[in-house]
């Protein structure tokens, strides 16, 4: 009978913990696992940004759109895009517009816009002044476009 118990006793002693080798193991299985997942994440980080920055430019070109419509204000308003931010702002341009209703929405600086720097719409009927296209490219060379027409549709 003891020499049952005691096989009993060393059996359980034999069992508890983790060996050197099993950390070992599961420390790298994690580290590979971290070092596939970063560059990933980082691309899809890049492109969810673009995404958001799209729609953020074509819902503020469709707001200035929807203020001069209304003739809030009594006159136009319009859009500008610079590296970093964009402003839906009052006024005939970006240059002598009213500052104290500017809208300021941050962009990532990952992006870079290029083509039209600024839209504005005409008040009452809400057709852009100019048209053409906004491109915006991230710093991972992915591009998108914006385009208003002579209607002033705004489509992405």
């Amino acid at each position: 009978m003891f020499q049952l118990l005691h096989a009993t006793h060393y059996k359980l002693q034999n069992k508890r913990g983790f060996t050197l080798i099993e950390i070992i193991l599961s420390i790298a299985t994690i580290g590979i696992i971290a070092g596939i997942s970063m560059p990933l994440y980082g691309s899809f980080q890049v492109r969810n940004d673009l995404d958001i920055a799209v729609s953020s430019i074509a819902q503020s070109s469709r707001r200035a759109q929807a203020l001069s419509q209304a003739v809030d204000g009594d006159t136009s308003w319009g859009v500008n895009i610079q590296s970093g931010s964009m402003t839906v702002f009052k006024g005939a341009s970006y240059a002598v517009r009213d500052s104290s209703f500017d809208e300021i929405v941050d962009v990532p600086t990952s992006i870079s816009p290029s083509g039209m720097s600024e839209v504005i719409f005409t008040k009452l009927t809400g057709l852009p002044q100019t048209t053409g296209t906004f491109t915006l490219t991230s710093n991972a060379n992915e591009t998108r476009t914006i385009t208003i027409n002579a209607k002033g549709m705004v489509s992405y």
